[in-house]
């Protein structure tokens, strides 16, 4: 008989670390001599005899008569060395079942030296002792797992997890996996209780071994499908997972176990749902494509409630956009729905849009949009109309790509004519969508023209202005965007429309009047009113009637302050206001309400104010333009001075006369002068200003600001002294290398026309006449410009001497 040994002894399982956990000897039933097998040293399993009555391990054995037969040796006895007959064997049934009897005994022995140890108050050592003992049976034998579960042991290992102990908590996840591999039952008793949210719980710990560990089990227990939907219903439990499998940091091993967990979890709905929700789509949209019609409606449905990211709905528009058109079509009202809302999803970025369009998705969401009320409830249509708002924002040629039977396309006269109709005969959620559809073609110059020629046939322009009093933010906001998209190829339609006696001008006043943050929608309500005809005499007098320009001034004067430059649209807004009010310089002449607001209100002092707005362009642009506007009345609003009656000796005797000197007169319009009543830019900072501008990067800004210069220098004026005053503003130069540059014909022209008023003064032309740039540019007008200008550039170059002067010798006729 041998000596006492342990389960883990070198005779069972060969040389282990302490870290074995090997019980102490005395606890176990001796091992008997006859019970080890010769050749392997280790207790037989499957005990065989030969003729010579030796008894070994049949495997070991048939491996050392198999080396004997390869290597041409004698067919000998391993352990009397002496020659064997034959190799025949013959099963040690009795000793067999000895063994085994006693690998019961001694198992139920350390079985039982387990249970007391897997205890919260034992030592560390005890429970990795105990733990390491349940792995090596369970490994042993498939049965031995039956055994475990009988002795529960399994809720014991699970109370192992709330250990103070990293390492006891990593040894019991990976007892556990070892415990429910390829057994049914094991998993079962694991679905109780708290159990799988405990282990869910290691995924997102610090430690990355006890988060492998846990991932390994949990990818064990998913492979059983009552399981799924306990590891799904865990908050968190497939968000963590499908984090893991899109991590950097984690290791290969554990990314594929995540994956492959989530892998075996698909086979429940619910998780699938889930795992959508947390951005791994692919089984939602498998199911979409390979489910029966049953799956594909409820995928579809649940698709329509997501929240998706932009890259997301490219990736979806790719993978299941045409078997949703598909669905789409369907002849059941539950699957269009369904597709629609999913559609609606999809289609809310461009790119996705794109993808629907080439798809195939205009058709049958125009035959649905235009059918009948039976074929299509109102809500449905609703959905349709907002996803083609969707889709014309696309990038797409839709005066191309046919949407009707007889090839009509989008921009087709019947198409818009049917929109319009459904707009003014349906609620107002379904009117806004329409609307958007408008707004989005009408955003393209290529589909604007088709829409506009059909809105002009039907005569529906009074009809989308009336939305403008719409109570509904988002119905009246769609209908003035659309409204400003129009306003280029429409304006006088619009302008007649508007001072109609219904008020909506009034209605977009108040628009543009009622918040202190700008918004998109006051950005485009006076963008709209900007753009219409700046020279309509009757809708500038209806503003000045409904105080429209003190509005705009005091948002234009709190914009200047600072206060609501958060928004993002304060700048379209800003430029949208400077635009209106430059409109009332327009109708200075005929219209005395307008002079007496430009003095009231310092109309001049604004517009020099709004010359310093760098980075805006159009409002530097328009500013000068209103400048110029104003300038030009100067001449006409300068009072000019009354002159004393000369005496009786002075009538007599002109050398009694002494002309009287008059003070304080402007240089220019040679009368009283102040920059709010008569809109002189000699005071103040503008000429400077202006001045400045004529180096601006912008030619539209540049050909502005001498438009407003050119005010000085024109008929009715003193031009010598307009001269002087740009010599003092050190503007002359500027001018020159305007008209040397000219980087567009109208700021040519205007260029040479201020040039030849400059040249009128000798020591200017005399200055200029050796400058071979300025006569280029002269001589270049006169050869190209158009009549006029080439009237005016021949003027100029007579002053320097380039054409000679012919009127003295010919006489005039």
């Amino acid at each position: 008989m041998a000596g006492t040994g342990s389960w883990d002894d070198s005779h069972e399982l060969g040389s282990q670390s302490d870290d074995s956990f090997q019980y102490e000897r005395q606890h176990i039933e001796p091992i008997y001599d006859a019970f080890i097998c010769p050749l392997t040293k280790q207790i037989m399993r499957d005990p065989v005899t030969l003729e010579n009555g030796q008894t070994f391990e049949r495997e070991a054995i048939e491996k050392w008569f198999n080396e004997c037969k390869e290597s041409g040796r004698k067919l000998v006895c391993p352990l009397t060395l002496r020659e064997l007959k034959t190799t025949d064997m013959n099963p040690s049934i009795a000793l067999r079942n000895t063994i085994e009897e006693w690998n019961a005994r001694n198992e139920a022995v350390q079985l039982d030296m387990a249970r007391k140890s897997l205890n919260p108050g034992c030592p560390e050592t005890d429970i990795l002792r105990a733990l390491k003992f349940v792995q090596h049976l369970c490994q042993k034998s498939l049965s031995n797992k039956h055994i475990i579960r009988n002795a529960d042991l399994i809720p014991m290992i699970v109370d192992m997890l709330k250990s103070s102990s990293r390492r006891v908590r990593c040894r019991a996840l990976e007892t556990l996996r070892v415990v429910v591999e390829d057994d049914d039952d094991n998993k079962e008793i694991m679905a109780e209780g708290d159990n799988v949210r405990t282990i869910v719980k290691f995924l997102s710990h610090e430690q990355s071994k006890e988060r492998e560990e846990a991932v390994s089990l949990l990818y064990e227990l998913s492979k059983s499908e009552a399981l799924c939907e306990k590891i799904g219903s865990v908050n968190g439990a497939i968000l963590i997972l499908v984090g893991m499998t899109s991590s950097k940091s984690e290791n290969l091993l554990t990314v594929e176990k995540a994956d492959k967990t989530l892998e075996n979890l698909e086979r429940n709905e619910s998780n699938v749902r889930q795992m959508a929700e947390n951005g791994r789509l692919q089984p939602l949209l498998t199911l979409l494509l390979e489910g029966s019609p049953e799956i594909k409606l409820s995928m579809a449905s649940y698709l329509g409630e997501l929240a998706l990211s932009n890259d997301v709905k490219v990736f979806v528009a790719r993978t299941v956009g045409s078997s949703l058109i598909n669905l789409m079509k369907s002849g059941n009202m539950q699957s269009r729905e369904a597709a629609l809302k999913a559609l609606n999803q999809v289609s809310s970025c461009e790119p996705s849009a794109k993808i629907l369009v080439d798809e195939g998705i205009l058709s049958p969401l125009v035959k649905d949009l235009f059918a009948g009320p039976n074929q299509l409830p109102m809500r449905l249509k609703e959905i349709c109309a907002t996803i083609l708002a969707n889709v014309v924002t696309s990038d797409c040629d839709f005066d191309s790509i046919p949407v009707g039977p007889n090839h009509q396309t989008l921009v087709s006269e019947d198409i818009i004519h049917n929109l319009l109709h459904l707009i003014s005969n349906t609620g107002p959620a379904i009117e806004c969508k329409l609307l958007q559809v408008l707004v989005g073609l009408t955003s393209s110059p290529t589909t604007l023209i088709g829409v506009v020629s059909a809105i002009k046939s039907s005569g529906a322009i009074n009809s989308l202005v009336q939305f403008i009093d719409a109570p509904q933010q988002d119905l009246r906001m769609a209908s003035i965007k659309l409204l400003q998209n129009l306003s280029q190829n429409m304006g006088q339609e619009l302008a007649s429309s508007l001072r109609g006696t219904a008020g909506q001008l009034s209605g977009l006043i108040k628009v543009i009047g009622e918040n202190i943050a700008s918004t998109e929608e006051q950005a485009a309500a006076v963008g709209l009113l900007a753009d219409l005809p700046e020279r309509d005499m009757g809708l500038t007098r209806q503003m000045l009637d409904e105080g429209a320009f003190e509005i705009v001034i005091s948002r234009i004067v709190m914009i200047r302050q600072g206060e609501p430059r958060r928004s993002r649209f304060v700048t379209p807004y800003l430029e949208g206001l400077v635009r209106v009010l430059s409109r009332i310089t327009f109708v200075l002449a005929d219209e005395p309400k307008a002079v007496s607001l430009c003095r009231d209100h310092d109309l001049a002092g604004i517009f020099t104010e709004l010359l310093q707005a760098n980075g805006l362009d159009n409002v530097q642009m328009v500013s000068a333009f209103a400048l110029e506007n104003l300038s030009q009345e100067s001449k006409n609003m300068t009072k000019l001075p009354e002159l004393p009656t000369p005496g009786f000796c002075a009538s007599i005797f002109p050398c009694f006369s002494k002309q009287p000197v008059m003070t304080g007169l402007c240089r220019v319009h040679r009368g009283t002068c102040s920059r709010k009543d008569t809109f002189c830019l000699l005071e103040g900072p503008a000429i400077a200003r202006l001045v400045a501008l004529l180096d601006h990067t912008n030619e539209k800004v540049v050909e502005a600001s001498l438009a407003a210069l050119s005010t000085l220098l024109d008929d009715g004026v003193n031009i010598e002294e307009g001269v002087a005053v740009l010599c003092d503003a050190e503007g002359i130069k500027p001018i020159f290398d305007v008209l040397v540059e000219k980087q567009t014909e109208a700021l040519g022209r205007r260029a040479v026309w201020v040039v030849e008023r400059l040249l009128r003064t000798e020591d200017i032309a005399y200055e200029v006449s050796g400058d071979p740039n300025v006569s280029t540019a002269l001589v270049d007008a006169f050869q190209h410009g158009d009549y006029r200008t080439r009237q005016i550039a021949e003027r100029a170059l007579k002053h320097v001497d380039k054409i000679p002067n012919f009127s003295g010798i010919f006489p005039n006729t």
